[in-house]
């Protein structure tokens, strides 16, 4: 499951990797209301991580990384969103991961300054789908779930090709006509 955290709205996305590429689940946004307390919306969020987390019942959790806001107000609440996220996770035993914006733009469109528009492209292409959810936080949720999933396949891979013991191999030591060859001083 991926999280695009925010306390207004709170994306989610639930991936798997099959046989044939990718497939999304679920998606959608979760919501709280400017107009209550900031304690009341953190609790509100908190009950719906939980709901979410019983409905799909993910086996990993993948937050986009707070890494830079321009706007502290922005940057505050989505800080507090995804430390909730984070900190439900774990509560309910899940296992949590997080990317940078700029890691999931690159393992999802090969570019780490890929605009959202590219992202939702590649987001669509790698899901094998004509439509996308309308928000973009439920689409860049999807694309954590996707370089979630694309670094776990290739941390297999890496593992897999460590515990196996190397074959061995000769090298030929043939020396050919050419290797030879006196090349001479040519300074």
């Amino acid at each position: 499951m991926g999280i695009d955290p925010g306390l207004s709205r709170l994306g989610y996305g639930i991936v798997t990797r099959t046989n044939h590429g990718y497939r999304a689940t679920a998606a959608g946004i979760l919501t709280t209301s400017l107009e209550i307390d900031l304690p009341c919306r953190l609790a509100i969020m908190s009950a719906d991580l939980r709901a979410l987390f019983e409905d799909f019942r993910p086996s990993v959790v993948v937050v986009e990384r707070v890494f830079f806001q321009v706007n502290a107000k922005t940057a505050m609440s989505v800080g507090q969103a995804s430390g909730l996220a984070l900190a439900t996770a774990a509560a309910n035993g899940i296992e949590v991961h997080q990317f940078t914006p700029n890691e999931v733009k690159l393992a999802v469109a090969g570019n780490g300054a890929a605009s959202k528009s590219e992202v939702a492209t590649m987001v669509g292409k790698l899901l094998g789908v004509d439509q996308l959810p309308k928000q973009p936080d439920a689409i860049d949720a999807l694309a954590l779930a996707i370089c979630y999933l694309g670094s776990a396949k290739l941390q297999g891979a890496i593992k897999s090709a460590l515990a196996k013991p190397p074959t061995p191999r000769s090298w030929s030591t043939q020396e050919t006509a050419r290797d030879k060859v006196d090349l001479g001083d040519r300074s």
